[in-house]
């Protein structure tokens, strides 16, 4: 995997955003909204083509930010939905377009990678090196002063 800076990671969670307002939140209406992702499901194949797309542009994104197991699990899960509404749409029509139009799940996703990105301590370094040269234990340090902060990851392995 190439290196990767914290300006990198800070790009990937902008990006995200950006995602998760266009799929989802394009309109709102107070607490909802509606986005491209909820739009498009009504048209045969366009639909499904731009909410897969949106699905696996997202979690490339989570693999690129080193996303924990967990939150790559949820963002399946939110994500599998989501097109597997759209998916059931192209074959019962009406029910699961509905369904699709309502749930966020890119929403949903983006919100879990960026809730990720912002409780990790993120190290542009090599563990290896790290652990050896003593600055490890300086960065544990770091992060049990922010309660907020769950893990640390290394950029540069």
């Amino acid at each position: 995997m190439a290196r990767r800076s914290v300006a990198d990671i800070e790009k990937i969670w902008s990006n995200v955003e950006g995602v998760k307002k266009l799929s989802d939140r394009a309109v709102g209406f107070g607490p909802f909204g509606i986005g491209l992702d909820g739009l498009l499901t009504w048209i045969p194949v366009v639909g499904t083509v731009y909410s897969v797309g949106a699905a696996g542009w997202l979690l490339v994104q989570a693999a690129k930010a080193k996303a924990a197991p967990g939150t790559l699990m949820r963002m399946a899960a939110y994500l599998g939905l989501d097109s597997g509404a759209t998916a059931v749409g192209e074959v019962i029509p009406f029910a699961p377009d509905v369904v699709d139009m309502l749930f966020p799940g890119h929403l949903m996703a983006a919100k879990a990678l960026q809730k990720d990105i912002e409780s990790t301590h993120w190290v542009e370094a090599n563990e290896r090196e790290a652990r050896a040269s003593g600055a490890h234990e300086g960065h544990v340090a770091d992060m049990r002063r922010n309660p907020k902060l769950r893990r640390i990851v290394y950029l540069h392995d």
